[in-house]
């Protein structure tokens, strides 16, 4: 077994116009302030840490790596969120999601795509450059909009859409392999990676790709109503990111798991700073810990009801307390008998080796 590291914060809902929080150096003051040792960080900021350039400079990564260290820090992962988004996007969302890519190729999904798979190129090398085993991404979606379908279910329509979901990642995943970093989906409702039967079939149709790997999160799969421990159960070996991000779900008569089209705060299911929702993090802790995950704890702040500094302060403490430092021996060993063959047979009653 292995100790997981952390804390870690996932920068991306702390970015801002005003000082500490829109320069690098401003958020690893700031991040180390509260008692973070590692950034995730996201690649759509390039005033903060620019992709583009990490991907083509070791120097530059070097000088980025040096003014975290100068603060204590390290960078945990980083992330595409946005971009890997964009490598699926079902013409529903067409509108929703342009703003995540520059202004010139809005309304041009086919450069749009390309775009975005050329950043995924660009976070592989610069993960690499930095020295980092993981990322940090999202799918995209083309079947999502038919998650709950009228008219009746269409198999040829999920085939069809899984299929083109796995040849446009497949020349991602096999970068990433190149520059040996995992690249890590968050299972997460709004993309077609939503939960263990569709990733299952993602991982089918990339042919079980080796770089092909789960960012946990256990928010997304309580307020879907899974068992987010039994998650780690079955795919522990593929678990290879985690965010700490809580949930609650409140049972109630007007409206269920997919929340009425109501804000966030209204909502049945909604996210929570850690420690003030449901989920059951020393249960968490204890089985990624069991399984031997040796990566980051992140916090992901996204509450409706707690501010984030507020979240952000707390949530350090909290993974700090929740990472269970592994023994380098068995509680049990004083107390440990003779292992050698003859001793055993004398214990079963067998008589001497022969």
């Amino acid at each position: 077994m292995k100790t997981i590291q952390g804390p870690g914060i996932f920068l991306a809902q702390f970015i801002g116009e005003k000082p500490p929080f829109n320069t690098l150096e401003g958020l690893a003051g700031w991040a180390a302030g509260l008692g973070y040792k590692a950034l995730q960080i996201p690649c759509n900021h390039p005033a903060i840490f620019d992709v583009e350039q990490a991907a083509q400079s070791q120097s530059y990564c070097d000088d980025v790596r040096g003014v975290l260290a100068e603060r204590g820090l390290v960078i945990s992962e980083l992330s595409t969120h946005l971009e890997g988004q964009l490598i699926a996007v079902h013409p529903a969302y067409d509108a929703a999601f342009d703003g995540f890519a520059p202004a010139a190729l809005r309304g041009k999904p086919a450069a749009r795509q390309a775009w975005a798979i050329e950043k995924l190129f660009q976070a592989a090398r610069a993960s690499n450059n930095l020295g980092l085993r993981a990322h940090a991404t999202f799918s995209g979606a083309l079947a999502w909009p038919y998650l709950y379908p009228w008219p009746p279910h269409n198999a040829l329509l999920f085939k069809e859409a899984f299929a083109e979901l796995a040849r446009r990642w497949r020349p991602v995943l096999d970068r990433f392999d190149e520059q040996g970093v995992d690249l890590c989906y968050e299972i997460h409702p709004g993309e077609d990676l939503h939960d263990g039967v569709t990733f299952e079939r993602f991982l089918d149709g990339v042919g079980n790709h080796p770089r092909c790997n789960i960012l946990y999160d256990p928010s997304h799969l309580h307020l879907q109503q899974l068992d987010y421990l039994a998650f780690i159960d079955i795919y522990h070996e593929r678990i290879k990111a985690f965010h700490v991000k809580d949930a609650e779900y409140r049972k109630e008569g007007r409206s269920g798991v997919y929340g009425g089209y109501q804000n966030w705060v209204d909502r049945p299911g909604r996210f929570r700073s850690p420690g003030d929702g449901q989920i059951d993090f020393g249960a968490v802790f204890s089985k990624l810990t069991q399984y031997g995950y040796d990566g980051w704890a992140v916090l992901e702040w996204e509450c409706c009801l707690k501010a984030g500094e507020t979240g952000a302060r707390e949530g350090s403490e909290f993974i700090r307390r929740h990472i269970i430092p592994v023994s380098a021996y068995a509680f049990d060993d004083f107390a440990a008998g003779q292992e050698d063959r003859g001793s055993v047979r004398n214990m079963l009653g067998l008589g001497s080796v022969e």
